[in-house]
């Protein structure tokens, strides 16, 4: 399975910006489609966006779509989440996510088909 270390996060101010990287090693990065999903306290981890393993193809949950681009670097193993008019709803820890393998299609959003994770980092959005 891939590894995958996070960087990035941290407090902003509603209307902010942010950007999270997530930085794979250990396995062949460009096999697998990317996801970031989110946690906030109390509530179960959600989908935020996906991308298809050759990046043509992306999908974005509908409380995000417009304000976050998700992108990635198959040549430096790299996936990131711009992040633009931050609201404080958005406040949560994020999670980027490699695919399992034991989806079909060309991405599944579905928490289960993703395989590694990783280590998450706190976003905080003050009104």
């Amino acid at each position: 399975q891939v590894q995958l270390v996070q960087s990035g996060g941290g407090p902003v101010q509603a209307g902010g910006s942010l950007t999270l990287s997530c930085a794979a090693s250990g396995g062949a990065f460009s096999g697998y489609y990317m996801g970031w999903f989110r946690q906030a306290r109390g509530k179960a981890r959600e989908f935020v966006a996906v991308i298809s393993r050759s990046g043509d193809s992306t999908a974005y949950a509908s409380s995000v779509e417009g304000r976050f681009a998700i992108s990635r670097d198959n040549a430096k193993n790299t996936v990131d989440l711009r992040m633009n008019s931050l609201k404080p709803e958005d406040t949560a820890v994020y999670y980027c996510a490699a695919d399992g393998g034991h989806c079909s299609g060309e991405f599944d959003e579905r928490l289960g088909c993703f395989g590694s994770w990783g280590q998450g980092t706190q976003v905080t959005v003050s009104p």
